[in-house]
This record gives C-alpha cells, sequence and structure tokens, in this order.
C-alpha cells in the first residue's frame, strides 16, 4: 500500500498525487513510469513519474478521469492509499546538450514533458515548451515550467488563452520564424504526436515521441503494448517508452490504441451507473433526514 500525502484538482477531471514511495523517488529519472492497481481487483494502468522528492520519500504522478481506473483513482484523497505501485519502469530520456529543444505537452501530455524538459534544462539546453489544451483551464503546469523554461507557449484550440491554435500550429510558427531548432519532444494524444514528426521531418530535426500504448505489466512479458518502430516490432514498456518519431508507424500504433475500447467504454458505463446508485441513494438518505 502507497499513502497518498496530497491530492488536488490542477485542471478538470485532472488530479496530482504525491504518493509515498521511497525506493522508487530514489531511482528514478526523467521520462520513467510506474504502473499501479487502485484497489486488489483492479486493472493495472501505466502513469509517468512527473516529480520526486528524495527527503520526504514521494513521487508525483497525475491523471486524467477519462476511463474507469483513472476516474477511481480521481475519488482518492490525501490520508487514502493506493493498493500497489511498481517502478520505476521503461529506459530513461536520453539527456544531453543539443542546444535549442522545444518540448511539446498536448493535454495531459505536458505531465510527462515537464521532468524531461526540467532534465534538458539542467542539462545546459535551451528549453523552450509548448503546452497545450483544449480551453485556458485545461493548460497545466505552466508556473512549474516557467522556473527553467527559457520560453514558454501556451496554446488553446478555442483561443481563450495564449496562442489560438494547436500545439502543431506553435512548433510551425517557431521553425518558420528562422529560429534554429536542435531537438523536439513531443508527448500527448497520437494524432498529434504524429503530426509534429510530419512537421519535423522536412526540417530533419531529431524528433522524440513517448508512446503511451496500452501496458499490462510493465515487463515485456504480455505483448499488449507492441508498436511498430524502424519496421520493426518493439515492447513500448521495455524498449520504450521514447522513440524516433520519425521511425514509428503511427497508423498502427493508433490502431492497436483503439484495441479495447469497447471493453474500456463498458467497463466505465458500469462503474458509472454504479456511482450513480450510490449517489441516488445517499441522496434518499439526507432527504429522509431532512423531512423528519
Amino acid at each position: 500500500m502507497n499513502r497518498i500525502v496530497e491530492a488536488r484538482y490542477i485542471a478538470p477531471n485532472v488530479k496530482l498525487f504525491r504518493v509515498e514511495a521511497p525506493k522508487i523517488a530514489q531511482k528514478r529519472k526523467a521520462g520513467q513510469f510506474v504502473i499501479l492497481r487502485v484497489n486488489d481487483h483492479g486493472e493495472r494502468i501505466p502513469l509517468t513519474i512527473a516529480d520526486s522528492n528524495v527527503n520526504d520519500g514521494t513521487i508525483t504522478i497525475i491523471a486524467q478521469g477519462i476511463g474507469k481506473t483513472t476516474k477511481m483513482l480521481n475519488l482518492l484523497e490525501a490520508g487514502d492509499s493506493i493498493h500497489d505501485l511498481v517502478g520505476p519502469l521503461g529506459k530513461p530520456s536520453h539527456i544531453d546538450n543539443f542546444g535549442t529543444t522545444v518540448v511539446i505537452g498536448g493535454g495531459v501530455g505536458t505531465a510527462i514533458a515537464y521532468p524531461i524538459a526540467k532534465a534538458l534544462k539542467e542539462k545546459g539546453n535551451y528549453v523552450i515548451a509548448i503546452i497545450g489544451g483544449k480551453s485556458q483551464e485545461f493548460v497545466i503546469l505552466e508556473n512549474e515550467m516557467k522556473e527553467f523554461c527559457d520560453e514558454v507557449y501556451p496554446t488553446t484550440d478555442d483561443g481563450s488563452y495564449g496562442f489560438h491554435g494547436f500545439v502543431t500550429d506553435q512548433l510551425k510558427a517557431i521553425i518558420e520564424s528562422g529560429k534554429k531548432i536542435d531537438y523536439v519532444l513531443a508527448i500527448g494524444p497520437i494524432p498529434m504526436m504524429g503530426a509534429v514528426a510530419e512537421i519535423t521531418r522536412p526540417y530533419h530535426i531529431k524528433t522524440i515521441v513517448s508512446l503511451n500504448s496500452i501496458m499490462v505489466d510493465g515487463t515485456g512479458m504480455c505483448g499488449g503494448c507492441r508498436a511498430i518502430v524502424s519496421g520493426k516490432t518493439v515492447f513500448v514498456c521495455v524498449d520504450g517508452p521514447e522513440f524516433d518519431a520519425h521511425e514509428v508507424d503511427f497508423k498502427v500504433l493508433n490502431q492497436r490504441n483503439k484495441t479495447y475500447l469497447l471493453q474500456e467504454r463498458e467497463s466505465l458505463h458500469d462503474f458509472e451507473c454504479y456511482m450513480d446508485q450510490i449517489y441516488d441513494k445517499h441522496t434518499s438518505e439526507v432527504e429522509k433526514e431532512l423531512t423528519k
């Protein structure tokens, strides 16, 4: 059991957790992730380690409540515990002094990009961050990025804050301005990462993506996270999660990411029905108390 020290929403349905995990806090490096289960009957899900504190033995993870498990996780508060948590898993990010780097986070992908951007800056790079969301309230970790990044560009799909457009539009604008870019890291929805790869390809800019595909055991045994990179099959959990964006077959990745879409929808529907029943029962009991 891993006790939650802090739990707070940083955007709609996006919650930050600081969790006691001293051994992981000591060993983790930028780009690595953990796999957790909310309870002993729950599925295993991967979440990137956004930060760690060796002194108090905690790691920080950020979850967006989309499916059943992430919604269950986001019901937890400080003082509650996560049933089990394993890590650090995956290969650490390759951190070097590339020169001028652009780190792109689409939605909750910013949580994954954050520790890598920080590590790149510590290595002496000039770091430009592009962080996007559907609207202003979905742009996360902007202030945290500003603490060490040289430039931070928030973007919103609806134009409610920062640059009006997608993160890819902002990237294209920076490249076309004539600024020399040596390295790009993109993390977010598969279509976004694929689009980034196509923007940088003609300029021969080294581009890396972190693939958040389906994972179960996180050790390469189940084969659930297979992807095609450079025409060969890789296991994202042990061979990645980071790969050369220009070598990833995004079409196959997108198809694989939808493998269990029907089951995920059914599971979420059952969970939401269960939560509605609890809410209705609680409301009914409160109403009875008030009418006494």
